[in-house]
């Protein structure tokens, strides 16, 4: 295995999640240059969703305060900005799944002992419709999920939520569009739901449309608690910040 192992690095060597360049310790993730430019999420952070909000004195990020989730609590490892922007995208649409293993291990390291305070049973990736599936050849929240499952040694369940139509992009809609887009989208699969608190994953939260249909649907099946976790995320803003933006 490890001959095979080694065989395989030199085929097919690992690369930086941000530079995308080969790495000289296969292991690391990112290489030694683009390590300081990990754009961490950091405190303060909105008590609800994760997003940094910038300003101490607030609790809540300006979504948060105006709306309702469905979801417990979200946390997120870096903001969606520059690199880790780019990152993403090769991951999600590039072929680049090998980075889901960084990923994971720094979801763990940083929020492994948050999860195992929730209590969490299993964690649920958000599922994509089977055309997109088809034509991408995998579902990247259920990569991360499953690398993150070995990190946490928790089961992940891929059968309990599914996407039954086959939605626009969110990226390329307005809030309330978005919100629109995922009505009806998913639905619990056949075998119903047999976990009562559960992680949902993603690689992206934006305006969090997504991840609260997710938890809608679960409520509604029975699950009592649902948490969040996503690779990355947008900045969160206050009203009195927006006010000057």
């Amino acid at each position: 295995m490890l001959i095979l192992n080694k065989i395989l690095d030199i085929l097919y060597p690992r690369r930086c999640i941000l530079c995308d360049g080969v790495l000289d310790t296969p292991d690391s993730g990112v290489c030694t240059q683009c390590r300081p430019k990990l754009n961490y999420v950091k405190e303060p952070s909105c008590k609800k969703c994760g997003k940094p909000i910038g300003d101490e004195r607030g609790e809540y990020c300006y979504d948060c305060r105006e709306g309702r989730h469905s979801y417990a609590q979200g946390k997120s490892v870096w903001v969606y900005q520059g690199e880790m922007k780019q990152s993403i995208y090769r991951f999600k649409d590039g072929g680049r799944r090998e980075y889901a293993e960084f990923y994971a291990k720094e979801s763990a390291r940083l929020y492994g002992d948050w999860i195992k305070r929730k209590d969490i049973q299993a964690i649920i990736p958000i599922p994509i419709h089977r055309h997109k599936r088809y034509k991408r050849g995998y579902n990247q929240a259920e990569i991360y999920a499953k690398e993150l499952g070995k990190q946490c040694g928790l089961p992940v369940d891929s059968k309990t939520l599914i996407r039954v139509v086959d939605t626009l992009p969110q990226k390329t809609l307005s809030d309330r569009e978005r919100k629109n887009n995922l009505k009806k989208a998913l639905k619990i699969g056949v075998d119903g739901v047999q976990w009562k608190r559960v992680l949902v994953v993603d690689d992206i939260y934006t305006t969090g449309s997504t991840v609260d249909a997710a938890a809608a649907v679960l409520r509604e099946a029975g699950v009592e608690k649902i948490y969040i976790l996503s690779i990355t995320i947008g900045n969160g803003y206050q009203k009195e910040e927006l006010e000057w933006m």
